[in-house]
């Protein structure tokens, strides 16, 4: 197809004051507010990391999305003659209502001289660009609350925290999932002078452990083990990936090839040490799980209203979270149509007052596949070493893992005490119940 020459008239530069905001629906004067529209939206897809890394959703109207969850089908071993089967006392379904927040999250700004804003792309792409990022950041932050949200829930739980509540089976039949509690992790991803070098090498040796026996649980379970992450802070990235450099003279006897240097005697996990890997889009891959760094992990308690309403917002940080490892299938990410990008003009303040919005929802679809590690804090150590489980406290006065949730990596009931325990500190409110829409709270 043969495109007309561009004429002087053609040129998308105002001819008037009006003529680029407030001029006729069609005509070349009026490509400026598509063009941010778009420049916004791909400025918030290139910066968002979690939203395609969970199961995501986008609705056209309404407030809720609902998801299935099934139940399980019953065997009969031996199937004697005349003998009728009924319909399974077990396959009853029902759903897990993900909801919408109640108010949009917004990027906003107020411009003076539209002219330059309109004739400068150097300058609009970048307001495009911190819109984008603001949004982006902030999704991320909310999605990243919620699967650590998701390895503080379960079904074993009957309200209270007390020795009857862990004993509780869940409706499908899955055990509750891992807990990762180490001391070790109180070094993952601190600063160089808070632990030794020997001590983040510790932690960051544990997290893959952590990765290990996550897999494990999954393939116990029968869920699936693809789309797998381990999410840590990038100086925890950063630790992983030094694992094995030397930290002294070659003659240590702890000098070991580099684990993720990229070369063939450590099976090419990584890449070259040359190559800096220092992009927060950068990635290692180790056992069939993807090693991801992230600065909007919840590793600090998040004030009331920080990254929007209450049930994102909990004391993380008292609860002892590092990281998070998880399945795309443990968490929903809800979106209403879309990014939305309104301008308008306000004559009276010789302005121009922009608003990026999208209205968005997050929920928890599968805990058994989310699971946080957690390390030592002020408020999950005891003072002393004598277990009192109404204290919600996970580390002895001596820094040692508590017997009764030592076990928690392996799931089951001493991973349902843990989970119980932190929602406890963290101050979660539970949300994952079985529900149907016209029932799930929306005030």
């Amino acid at each position: 197809m043969a495109y007309p020459d561009l004429a002087a008239g053609d040129l998308v530069y105002r001819s008037n004051v009006d003529a680029g905001i407030s001029g006729p629906i069609a005509g070349a004067n009026k490509l400026w507010l598509s063009v941010w529209s778009g420049e916004v939206m791909h400025a918030y897809d290139a910066y968002n990391m979690f939203e395609s890394l969970v199961e995501s959703r986008t609705i056209s109207s309404g407030v809720s999305m609902e998801f299935p969850l099934t139940g399980t089908v019953n065997l009969k071993p031996a199937w004697a003659a005349g003998e009728e089967l009924t319909g399974g006392t077990d396959s009853v379904s029902t759903t897990i209502a993900i909801k919408l927040d109640k108010r949009p999250i917004a990027a906003h700004f107020e411009m003076d001289n539209v002219d330059l804003m309109q004739t400068q792309w150097e300058f609009r792409s970048e307001l495009a660009r911190q819109a984008g990022l603001t949004l982006a950041n902030t999704r991320d932050k909310q999605i990243a609350a919620y699967i650590a949200r998701a390895g503080m829930e379960d079904f074993n739980w009957s309200g209270t925290n007390d020795a009857g509540s862990y004993s509780l089976t869940d409706p499908r039949g899955v055990p509750t999932g891992p807990v990762f509690i180490a001391p070790e992790f109180e070094f993952l991803g601190n600063q160089i002078s808070v632990g030794t070098s020997d001590e983040r090498t510790n932690a960051a040796l544990k997290a893959l452990q952590a990765v290990e026996d996550f897999l494990v649980y999954l393939q116990t379970i029968n869920a699936p083990t693809e789309g797998v992450y381990l999410a840590v802070t990038p100086r925890a990235f950063q630790d992983i990936r030094a694992l094995g450099v030397a930290r002294t003279d070659a003659a240590n006897p702890n000098y070991l090839q580099p684990m993720f240097g990229g070369v063939a005697q450590a099976g090419g996990l990584g890449a070259q040490l040359s190559q800096g890997l220092n992009g927060l889009m950068d990635s290692l891959d180790y056992m069939g799980a993807k090693i991801i760094k992230s600065n909007h992990l919840p590793v600090s308690n998040y004030t009331a209203g920080a990254v929007g309403e209450a049930r994102y917002n909990l004391s993380y940080g008292n609860a002892g979270i590092v990281g998070v490892v998880f399945q795309r299938g443990a968490v929903a990410a809800l979106k209403l149509q879309g990014l939305k990008v309104d301008t308008v003009d306000d004559i009276r303040r010789n302005t121009t007052f922009t608003v990026a919005s999208s209205m968005n929802g997050t929920g928890v679809l599968r805990p058994e596949c989310a699971a946080v590690l957690v390390g030592p804090t002020a408020t999950n150590t005891d003072t002393d070493t004598a277990w009192d489980q109404a204290d919600n406290k996970l580390f002895t006065s001596a820094g040692a893992v508590f017997a009764q949730v030592d076990g928690a990596g392996s799931g089951g009931s001493e991973a349902a005490m843990a989970r119980a325990m932190l929602r406890e500190i963290a101050g979660l409110t539970r949300e994952y119940v079985e529900t149907a829409a016209n029932d799930f709270p929306y005030a």
